[in-house]
């Protein structure tokens, strides 16, 4: 999907050093790699920075079915005509957009192939249905994000592949910080928006839960925003972040008591 930028330059507060970094990936014309949990950030990141350096974005958000041919283009058949209709990863080589790959583990195999040669000095698309091969533009770039933790045992990207990036690592960010970024983006008062920090925080810490992922930041904003748009609090804790954890009933019964006590 095509993500014009906006007037308004997205709400990011910075964690580390990933604005310098992702300057110098880009000036050098190194592909960047975002690793971390859903929900922390990563793709807000990255439309900040596409704002920064008023570049466009596109945005793919990736799939066990997401092929070479959805990212390159394909023909297609236009009235009786066939004709050859770029891709989103073709449209950002030629234009010299940034290309962000969300979750690129995900997608299957031949899409990394596909971008081996863009990720190295050759910085070149070939597109074997036309027998051509596309120089990219100077100002292109190419984004990809994914979840180690999500991944291990099941998909994960080759060394060979990893190489190839300047990678960032994210994490939830500290208490102070992640109440700010509630307060900024929906409103709230800070004294809810610690506590639901706490809550995040504290579920965070219950390994012995065994759930697939955890509480985001992603989790904590929506329970604000309900919150601030007048749903009563335990409601709204327990639909925006204990329901979208597990279906286990037992868990989500412990994780509703614990959360009904810490609001």
């Amino acid at each position: 999907m095509l993500v014009d930028i906006a007037l308004a330059t997205p709400y990011y507060q910075e964690v580390g050093k990933e604005i310098a970094v992702f300057n110098q990936a880009y000036k050098n014309k190194i592909p960047f790699l975002l690793k971390g949990p859903t929900g922390t950030g990563k793709s807000r990141f990255v439309e900040f920075m596409a704002h920064q350096l008023d570049k466009k974005l596109i945005t793919i958000s990736c799939h066990e079915e997401t092929s070479s041919t959805d990212l390159i283009g394909r023909f297609i058949i236009k009235g009786a005509e066939t004709v050859w209709l770029d891709g989103p990863l073709t449209t950002a080589v030629k234009t010299g957009a940034i290309i962000y790959l969300d979750e690129v583990a995900e997608a299957r195999p031949d899409v990394i192939v596909a971008i081996h040669s863009l990720t190295d000095h050759r910085r070149e698309l070939f597109i074997d249905k036309l027998g051509e091969t596309i120089k990219a533009h100077p100002d292109f770039m190419l984004v990809a994000s994914f979840n180690p933790g999500y991944q291990r045992g099941f998909k994960e990207l080759k060394p060979s592949t990893r190489q190839r990036f300047i990678a960032v690592s994210f994490e939830y960010p500290e208490a102070k910080l992640e109440t700010e970024i509630l307060v900024n983006e929906t409103d709230i008062d800070p004294d809810t928006a610690k506590k639901l920090v706490a809550i995040g925080n504290k579920i965070r810490n219950l390994t012995e839960l065994g759930l697939t992922e955890t509480v985001s930041t992603r989790l904590l904003v929506n329970a604000a925003k309900i919150i601030q748009s007048g749903h009563p609090k335990r409601a709204s804790v327990h639909v925006a972040v204990v329901e979208p954890l597990t279906d286990d009933l037992q868990t989500l019964v412990a994780l509703k008591d614990l959360c009904d006590l810490m609001i």
